[in-house]
């Protein structure tokens, strides 16, 4: 079976498709292609074998441009994982060579898998990461027992504080997220997001049924903010944002822990914590303080003029410099270099 070429935002079944699959992620789904579209104008491409209602295979990409060199293949931009699905191993490897091919007729540079499971043993990943799940078919108690021992007195802190936590699909929500996490970006030296891809999450997925935006306060002072997003029986944290003289009111490990209980209640079946750098120790000691199944996620980049795949270095060690200069700019300066940049570096 041959895969085709189908955009999803062209495909009205294409959600319904994806749901009679395995188990698929909010990424696979058609609201963040959508998402994506609208706010960096990325191409979809994604290669799909369809037997009539059964879809066989699936992997999701985009064309992304360079600033300063060329076109890219990314499955799929400012995405964490995102996994070919296939029912044969056959039908990926068409697919692996059909994107190939259309990548160097286009004139790509490259394609990026991210998370695929795809590939042989002696096949270098160009990167890797951790990935965490929580499995949320638990009781409260089980939940609870999950979690070390600091974890739980940092939630019965944030708790004993007159720390509140409110779910929202609100705009008013939304930009109190987004003035924290543009300080947050700024603190961590990366520019933040541009305000108009916030806007198309909150239009498309927010609003729609498939998010919430979870805030922390205490009396009206807002502490910590995050988006969440759901799909299927899936649940992932994507975004974060913390004032940090709120740090030690714990309002982080009460934001999650309430997302975790909200989503088991409505009966989905794990949340994801994201990726996170092999050497990035502190979040890993966070991730791992509850109780989350742990992996490799492995990311492959095949370089189309070298006919190779490649490696590259740690991000920790690449962001040192620019760290610096960002952590020092001011606010409109990261703001429109956000608004200019993130198209390029999806």
């Amino acid at each position: 079976m041959n895969p085709q070429t189908l955009n999803p935002l062209e495909f009205p079944a294409w959600d319904s498709f994806l749901l009679r699959t395995r188990d698929p992620s909010f990424f696979h789904s058609s609201i963040w292609a959508k998402i994506l579209h609208e706010s960096y104008r990325y191409k979809p491409l994604y290669l799909a074998c369809i037997d009539k209602e059964r879809l066989d295979l699936s992997m999701p990409l985009m064309e992304v441009p360079g600033l300063f060199a060329g076109k890219r293949g990314v499955s799929l931009p400012f995405t964490d994982h995102c996994a070919p699905f296939f029912r044969e191993k056959k039908a990926l490897d068409e697919a692996v060579h059909f994107a190939i091919d259309y990548g160097t007729s286009a004139r790509w540079r490259y394609i990026e898998w991210r998370d695929a499971e795809c590939f042989d043993a002696d096949v270098p990943p160009s990167e890797a990461f951790y990935g965490h799940e929580l499995d949320l078919q638990k009781s409260d108690e089980d939940l609870l027992r999950l979690l070390r021992e600091n974890n739980r007195r940092n939630i019965k802190r944030a708790m004993r504080e007159g720390v509140t936590i409110e779910f929202s699909q609100s705009s008013d929500s939304l930009r109190a997220f987004y003035r924290l996490n543009c300080q947050t970006r700024k603190r961590h030296g990366l520019p933040p997001q541009p305000f108009a891809f916030f806007s198309n999450i909150l239009e498309h997925a927010i609003s729609k049924g498939h998010g919430f935006i979870v805030s922390a306060y205490q009396a009206r002072r807002l502490l910590a903010s995050a988006i969440f997003f759901h799909f299927g029986s899936q649940a992932l944290y994507k975004y974060g944002a913390s004032d940090p003289a709120t740090h030690p009111l714990r309002p982080n490990n009460l934001i999650l822990w309430e997302a975790m209980k909200r989503y088991r209640d409505l009966n989905l079946r794990t949340l994801s914590l994201g990726r996170t750098e092999l050497d990035n120790h502190g979040l890993l000691r966070y991730k791992r303080s509850w109780g989350a199944r742990e992996r490799i996620l492995k990311y492959y980049r095949y370089d189309l003029h070298r006919r190779a795949f490649l490696t590259r270095g740690p991000i920790s060690r690449r962001r040192g410099f620019q760290t610096k200069v960002f952590s020092r700019l001011p606010d409109r300066i990261l703001q429109a270099i956000g608004n200019l940049a993130y198209r390029y570096v999806g």
